[in-house]
């Protein structure tokens, strides 16, 4: 059998709705939506296309829909998980016993969460005992595997999202001297700016190599694991600069997922939801603050 014989294979999906069009498929989803009723509950993230979020009972950031899918859809008996891996994990983590949660397509990763596995993790985390001995608190993005997550609450640390991460980063130093952030070095390195410390108080673990990419000292303060969003790295400085030159008085907010230059370049930086609550209020004319405080929405137009 080819590989692609048996990728097809894989797919578990039933032949008679790979012929089908958009619009059979559709009418075929809205019918079996309509008859499973109270049963299903279909969250949908902010990224799915309009063809699948159009069924979602309610979208959000990944987190939110896990939270959503435990505490407002008791009674469902299914949830079936418009996104990837990790956010059908992190919704079957809280939802109960008796709820099924469903990933259409098991295929569905994300690229940041698969560049950090437990194995690897274990394996480093007795290197930097050796290295540091026991002054280092893990923490990982909410973007990770769930082994990844258990690790982090087995040795005293946390899971942190794009909205708390500087409260969590703050908590972790209350706690310990060093951090290791994962899987998201992006992230990591942009909080830690935020919240003060030195460039070089930073250092990257590179997980295929099993070293660090710079030197280490007792002045290290934060590990960061070698992991990225392979979409929000695509982003650069002369998109950046290419934007404002179009429309001088355009106001640039991007994820904290980019790049340091790419942070530093913009006006502002935020989680998903962040961006969505800005974009809204700017079109309404409101003025907005950025990280630093400063207000940084220029008209209503923008």
């Amino acid at each position: 059998m080819s590989l692609l014989e048996t990728f097809l294979k894989d797919t578990q999906i039933p032949e008679s709705y790979m012929n089908k069009s958009i619009e059979e498929l559709a009418a075929e989803a809205a019918k079996l939506k309509k008859e499973l009723g109270a049963r299903v509950y279909i969250p949908g993230h902010h990224y799915q296309r309009e063809e699948v979020i159009r069924f979602a009972d309610d979208r959000g950031d990944s987190l939110k829909l896990a939270q959503l899918s435990a505490k407002k859809n008791k009674a469902a008996e299914y949830i079936v998980f418009c996104g990837v891996h990790f956010m059908a994990e992190t919704a079957d983590i809280l939802t109960s016993d008796e709820q099924k949660v469903i990933l259409p397509d098991m295929r569905a990763g994300c690229s940041m969460a698969d560049m950090a596995d437990i194995y690897q993790l274990e394996r480093a985390w007795k290197m930097f005992q050796a290295v540091f001995g026991d002054t280092i608190i893990p923490m990982t993005y909410i973007n990770s595997t769930a082994a990844i997550k258990a690790f982090c609450g087995r040795n005293g640390g946390a899971i942190v999202t794009s909205s708390n991460a500087d409260k969590m980063m703050k908590w972790a130093f209350s706690q310990k001297k060093r951090i290791l952030f994962l899987p998201d070095q992006h992230l990591g390195r942009n909080t830690g700016v935020k919240l003060g410390l030195p460039f070089e108080s930073m250092v990257v673990w590179n997980p295929l190599a099993d070293q660090f990419e710079s030197e280490v000292s007792d002045e290290t303060r934060v590990i960061l694991w070698k992991g990225h969003c392979s979409v929000h790295e695509k982003f650069t400085v002369q998109n950046i600069e290419a934007c404002r030159k179009a429309d001088p008085g355009i106001r640039v907010i991007v994820h904290p997922e980019c790049s340091y230059d790419v942070v530093r370049h913009s006006d502002d930086a935020g989680s998903t939801q962040y961006i969505i609550k800005n974009n809204r209020e700017c079109s309404q004319g409101i003025a907005l603050g950025d990280w630093n405080g400063n207000e940084s929405c220029q008209s209503a137009e923008k």
